[in-house]
């Protein structure tokens, strides 16, 4: 006769439930959860409760405590893989370095940012989260999101002239300005952080194409976050890392000081606009 524990285990492995939800779940999760006794399965059920039915934000908040931590010193075991995203850092002399902190705080971003994706729902905290825990190939995904976001980051500081210039540096010019330059420019008028005026006018042309973007670390974050989906954040920092000269970046020339007259010479003519 089979007993109570029996009965209640055979939803963990009947094969005739392909659909069910513990269908779904990892192997070593399901043998754990069959293993449990009826007053802890009570708990697992609260607890489970009472994180769906609380709000996105009340749910990042709890998987930021609860998982992000574990999370950076998993993470941080990886060496070869921070020393790799380190020195991007420093050749686009960006101030962040990975470490403990830094790790945390993309984590959080990284599965709320995924969830804020057009294609998702804020609902999908959770499912972002519970990715990252289980899945060794979507946290390596963290540390291409950390790259690319830090890349767009500068470029959002950067004077619509260093747009200029580091398009110019591309190969494919044309895709990167579509893909990158365009949208950040835009965000920028959008903002107000730069605002052409007389934009047929050559000589007022020069005082907004030299700006450069005033713009807090708060609100940086955010226009990365609303200009960009994750997926293209994750992309920018894939190319960064597939090929050395897949992006290049100049920083001296991108940054060099001019004086204004020398500008924008005769025959100079924008590949972007």
């Amino acid at each position: 006769m089979t007993n109570h524990k029996d009965k209640s285990q055979n939803i963990f492995v009947d094969p005739h439930k392909e659909d069910s939800i513990f269908e779904k779940l990892p192997q070593e999760v399901k043998k754990w959860a069959a293993s449990l006794p009826w007053h802890q399965r009570r708990y697992v059920l609260s607890f489970s409760y009472i994180l769906c039915a609380s709000s996105p934000d009340k749910q990042a908040e709890f998987l930021d405590d609860y998982i992000a931590d574990g999370l950076a010193v998993k993470m941080l075991q990886d060496i070869d893989t921070i020393n790799r995203v380190n020195k991007y850092l420093r050749r686009f002399r960006a101030p962040t370095k990975i470490n403990e902190h830094v790790l945390r705080n993309y984590i959080r971003l990284y599965y709320i940012h995924a969830a804020q994706d057009v294609s998702c729902q804020t609902k999908q905290y959770l499912e972002s989260a519970l990715k990252l825990v289980i899945n060794t190939e979507e946290r390596n995904q963290i540390f291409n999101y950390i790259l690319g976001f830090e890349l767009i980051k500068i470029v959002f500081t950067m004077s619509w002239l260093q747009h200029e210039r580091l398009a110019r540096l591309q190969t494919n010019q044309e895709s990167f300005i579509n893909t990158y330059i365009k949208p950040i420019q835009y965000a920028h008028q959008v903002n107000g952080i730069i605002v052409p005026k007389d934009k047929g006018v050559f000589f007022a042309k020069r005082d907004y194409y030299v700006q450069i973007p005033e713009i807090s670390s708060k609100k940086l974050v955010k226009l990365v976050r609303e200009t960009f989906p994750a997926k293209k954040v994750n992309k920018c920092g894939f190319i960064i890392t597939r090929h050395i000269k897949a992006l290049r970046f100049d920083f001296d020339y991108i940054f060099q000081q001019q004086e204004q007259e020398g500008i924008f010479p005769g025959e100079f003519e924008s590949i972007i606009n």
